[in-house]
Formats: C-alpha cells, structure tokens, sequence
C-alpha cells in the first residue's frame, strides 16, 4: 500500500464529471477517481472547514464512530475492476481490528473528517495512476489537459 495526499476535487470537462485526485505522499503519481456530486461536495465542504447547518451523512458517521469508541485507522483504495474504484475503511474497537467495504468517495470524505491517511494498492496505482515530475510545469499542463478529456471508460482493462 502507498500513502497518499489529497490534492482537492477538480470537475473534469466536458462532462462537468467531478474527481477527487490523490498524490503519491514520496512520489510523482497521480490518481484520479471519478465521484459523484454529492461526495465531491462532501470532500471539498470539509477541505475548507465548512461548517454545515444540520450534519451531513459523513459528519453523521463519524459521530457514530466515535461514540461508539470506533477508531478509524485508514482509508485503503484496494481495487479497480471494470472502471469502478473499490476501497475499505480500516477500523478498530477494543484492541479488535474491522474493515468495511466502502466507496472511496465515501471513505475519502471520511477520511478527510477523521484526519486519517489514505493508502493506494500497488497495482492500482500501476494501471490508473499518472506520472507528474513536481518541478516540470509543462508535465502538469500537459495533466491538465489529461483531465480535461479523459472519461472514466478510458481505465476499462
């Protein structure tokens, strides 16, 4: 598994398609993940420390969580199968360790809640991944323009 920052949540044009994108913490990789538009607001309201009026769904689960003595120890992106992302979210409660199937935009919003670090797969990495070097401005020009015209059909295996 590879540590990985959240870099923010982009719309991807034409489609108007929003994408959370994950760096690789101590490498170049990037990984987009086509979301939908509820979890992309979940992610980008707590990114900026929105406070909302009434709880919503992913504030609501870390509540339960954390009254139940739940505690969240990472967000695992384990699986890309037919275009679609698959991850888990690792707890633990009393010295007893759980994972939950999750979507990533799911977890990832919990994560952001939680302050918990997200990890990527190796091989998932591997094939959705894209390579930017950190100090070369037309590399992420050219990232840009990945994102500007790639769709989520493009990752199909």
């Amino acid at each position: 598994m590879i540590e990985m920052e959240l870099t923010g949540v982009r719309v991807e044009l034409p489609t108007n398609q929003p994408i959370v994108l994950l760096r690789e913490r101590d490498g170049e990789r990037y990984l987009p993940i086509w979301i939908g538009a509820a979890e992309a607001a979940a992610i980008a309201l707590s990114l900026q420390g929105v406070v909302t009026a009434r709880p919503m769904t992913h504030d609501l689960l870390r509540t339960i969580l954390e009254d139940l003595a739940v505690d969240v120890r990472r967000i695992e992106v384990t699986e890309l199968r037919e275009s679609t992302f698959f991850a888990t979210i690792a707890m633990n409660r009393q010295g007893e360790d759980y994972e939950i199937s999750s979507r990533p935009s799911d977890a990832i919003a919990l994560a952001v809640r939680m302050s918990v670090p997200i990890f990527v797969h190796e091989d998932v990495l591997e094939e959705a991944s894209i390579l930017i070097p950190d100090d070369e401005d037309e590399e992420v020009e050219k990232f840009r323009e990945f994102l500007d015209t790639v769709t989520p059909e493009d990752f199909a295996g």
